[in-house]
């Protein structure tokens, strides 16, 4: 099994390029249609490293590798099945001892089996703390960093025996949150079932994002009549700047609308992402400043005349509109990319709590759906029917979704 797995995954996606993201070598080969924003630094250790399970002094069981990119860094592991830590036979004098600095010569063992099962590059520079105690009988903890052109690692923990024979790396996790909640939805305009709906669908949206829009056209209207009550969801704000010039102020303008009307800004929602190449022509001529501030004219244009269309106040959204306060998108995204979200792309989606990245089939959602109304004691609606096999092939006996109305029409 392989721990720390990141990526595009296989769904389709468009990828901001944090600091918690670097495409594993089976991402990079799944060929998955991504954009990149800015590279990924350092740090994105912190997305990699998971679970060390079972290094073994000796050399019996070993670390899968360790990746340098350049300034990245990237560890995956492979636990091997049926692997337990033995508990060591208490000796009158331990060989390793919590506040006892490590000797040289047990540093130097760490080191080079850290180097040689782990692959780490030479120029790496591994340093260890002090000992401390574990909450594993047996077992002092132990953190490592690695250095690479000055720029030291998060902190690992490893787990080392007091007879100095094991060492070994584990990440303990909280079970405690509902995992529902892991995704903030309060405050946010929701279609579907009410608060206490069973499934809490909260998606992570760009309204420049091709990927995106498929989601919002095909996706969000299957489940909604499949489930109707039974599902709530909810969007919140993650417009990739650095590869969507007229992102932010389209969610600017949602917002605008959706504090003062659900309706507003479900309409606004859908008119954008089924009309975003047309917006994006007007920000593809030449000479870039003006073109972007036609494309901001269109959201703003667009976002009053929804307001006109709902009865909106007219002065306080104009006034919305203009001042373009990204406070709140700012902090939304600063939070979805922080943990434990560690989001770097869109679309996202987290039904109670199990991410989806990108887009994937609608039968992939279906059963995810499914999984967490039966987990809420809840019964699933029937599969929706196969589709007719016929020959010649039967023409389609349903109509296609009508298109979404023009804000104010």
């Amino acid at each position: 099994m392989l721990f720390g797995k990141t990526g595009n995954g296989k769904g389709n996606n468009e990828m901001r390029g944090s600091l918690h993201s670097l495409p594993t070598p089976a991402s990079m080969l799944a060929g998955d249609p991504v954009c990149s924003g800015r590279d990924d630094g350092l740090m994105g250790w912190r997305a990699r490293l998971r679970e060390i399970i079972g290094i073994v002094v000796n050399g019996v069981r070993a670390l899968r590798r360790i990746a340098w990119m350049g300034c990245l860094a990237a560890l995956y592991c492979q636990a091997q099945a049926g692997v337990q830590i033995a508990v060591p036979t208490p000796t009158a004098a331990a060989a390793i001892q919590p506040g006892v600095k490590l000797t040289a010569e047990m540093a130097r063992r760490i080191e080079v089996m850290i180097r040689t099962k782990a692959s780490v590059t030479p120029d790496a520079v591994i340093a260890f703390s002090v000992p401390a105690q574990s909450e594993v009988p047996g077992y002092n903890q132990i953190l490592v960093t690695l250095t690479v052109s000055g720029t030291t690692s998060r902190p690992m923990p490893f787990l080392l025996s007091s007879d100095g024979k094991i060492l070994a790396q584990f990440n303990k996790f909280d079970l405690s949150q509902d995992p529902k909640d892991i995704a903030p939805a309060t405050g946010r305009p929701a279609r579907g079932g009410p608060a206490n709906a069973p499934v809490l669908i909260v998606g992570y949206d760009d309204l420049e994002c091709p990927y995106c829009a498929k989601m919002n056209a095909e996706i969000f209207p299957a489940i909604l009549d499949r489930y109707k009550d039974q599902i709530r969801v909810v969007y919140r704000d993650f417009p990739l700047e650095e590869i969507h010039p007229w992102a932010m102020h389209a969610a600017v303008d949602a917002n605008c609308l959706g504090t003062a009307s659900t309706a507003a800004y479900w309409n606004y929602i859908d008119y954008v992402h089924a009309h975003a190449d047309q917006i994006a022509g007007t920000a593809q001529t030449t000479g870039a400043e003006p073109t972007l501030a036609k494309a901001n004219q269109t959201l703003d244009e667009l976002a009053l005349q929804e307001g006109a269309r709902q009865k909106l106040d007219a002065a306080g959204l104009a006034a919305c509109v203009q001042k373009q306060d990204v406070t709140n998108m700012k902090a939304s995204v600063a939070q979805a990319e922080a943990e434990p979200l560690r989001l770097n792309s869109a679309p996202v989606l987290f039904i109670n709590g199990e991410k989806v990245d990108g887009v994937v089939p609608l039968e992939t959602i279906y059963r995810i759906i499914d999984g967490a109304l039966i987990a809420a004691g809840q019964t699933p609606p029937p599969p929706p029917p196969a589709p007719a096999v016929s020959t010649p092939p039967a023409a389609p006996t349903t109509q296609p979704a009508p298109a979404a109305a023009k804000p104010g029409s």
